[in-house]
């Protein structure tokens, strides 16, 4: 008996930036989808995809009048995204939304709940999630490998140009800067590998280049599980430690060979992307010398393999792995780091709690 032919699904992306070009890239390299549009009113050029011409639309509604997509990418600045999410709810089209799902949490929830409601897939585009290195290291935590978990430290570290703020100005303003744009990726794996962050504290630095957002932030979290983790980001410090450095993940990126992600627990510690397992020889002590040994995976493409599950999402194969509420709860993090920096306080987590309750 042959296997039955899936059709193609037909993809749309909003936004013709440095991501939205990558998931164009990524449909090209998928199983079965086929990018059939951009929307983008500040370009006036059909973008080449592969040697296409892909057509261009000022926006969504010029788009759905014309076509109507399987699903829609939205990677449109930020700012835009619960609005360009609703319109796709309201012709009941999934999508996948960049990270942060929005800039307002507030808006977030509401966009959630509209989506439950009316049924229409939602994805976040937390595509680290769909590294198999990312697997792996969530596999060997969750088998129990490092015992229970007590700590975690996070160092996400770079420096960006001038040029990569002059080419986007919205790059430059409030609710734009490394928290929200960068931070917010590892606070997707924190939660993925340790659970729920139950309290935070912070500590915010003003952008040293005098743009609206901070440049420099450290965090103190609390996870329900009773590990505390320690977070720090920067766009302004020259450093091999970050994930575009450690991972390989986007070749555009030096390698630096290093990790940033260290989780301990009571039976051992694990380096993340270097991957390597530290326990003691013998008995837990620390008289007793320690040894690693690398954890082996298969690497791929995690962005061609969130846009193949986006397309098993579509379809109706799969439920999204980071969905509107997880995409959500996650910007819940960012927006209490926020918050406890500015009002120098610790923030006690609970609203998603509440609203699951409901």
């Amino acid at each position: 008996m042959k296997a039955k032919i899936r059709p193609s699904v037909r993809l749309a992306i909003i936004g013709c930036g440095l991501i939205g070009k990558r998931h164009a890239e990524a449909i090209m390299g998928s199983d079965g989808a086929e990018l059939i549009a951009f929307v983008d009113p500040y370009i006036d050029t059909e973008p080449m995809v592969a040697g296409r011409r892909i057509p261009l639309f000022a926006d969504l509604d010029q788009l759905f009048n014309v076509s109507r997509p399987d699903g829609v990418i939205i990677a449109s600045p930020t700012k835009l995204h619960i609005s360009q999410a609703r319109q796709c709810l309201s012709v009941g089209v999934p999508m996948l939304i960049e990270k942060p799902i929005s800039d307002d949490l507030e808006e977030a929830w509401s966009l959630v709940a509209q989506s439950q409601i009316l049924d229409v897939a939602m994805l976040v585009g937390h595509h680290r999630r769909f590294n198999p290195l990312i697997h792996k290291a969530h596999q060997f935590i969750s088998d129990g490998h490092i015992g229970n978990i007590r700590g975690l430290n996070v160092i996400c570290w770079f420096y960006k140009p001038d040029e990569y703020f002059n080419v986007a100005p919205w790059r430059k303003k409030m609710g734009a800067g490394p928290i929200s744009v960068n931070l917010i990726h590892d606070i997707d794996l924190m939660r993925y590998f340790c659970g729920e962050v139950v309290s935070v504290q912070a500590q915010t630095v003003q952008s040293i280049r005098g743009y609206e957002n901070e440049d420099v932030a450290s965090a103190l979290l609390r996870f329900a599980n009773g590990a505390l983790g320690t977070l720090s980001v920067s766009d302004s410090i020259a450093a091999p430690w970050s994930w575009e450095f450690t991972s390989s993940e986007n070749s555009v990126y030096p390698y630096t060979h290093q990790s940033c992600y260290f989780i301990g627990g009571s039976e051992g510690a694990l380096s993340i992307p270097a991957m390597r397992f530290w326990s003691h020889e013998g008995q837990n002590d620390w008289w007793n010398p320690m040894s690693s040994v690398p954890l082996q995976y298969n690497a791929s493409d995690p962005l061609i393999n969130q846009i193949n599950h986006f397309i098993r999402v579509i379809v109706g194969e799969e439920e999204p792995l980071v969905s509107g509420l997880e995409g959500t709860k996650s910007l819940e993090v960012i927006d209490a780091i926020q918050k406890a920096a500015k009002n120098q306080e610790v923030i006690e987590l609970n609203e998603h709690l509440k609203r699951e309750e409901t």
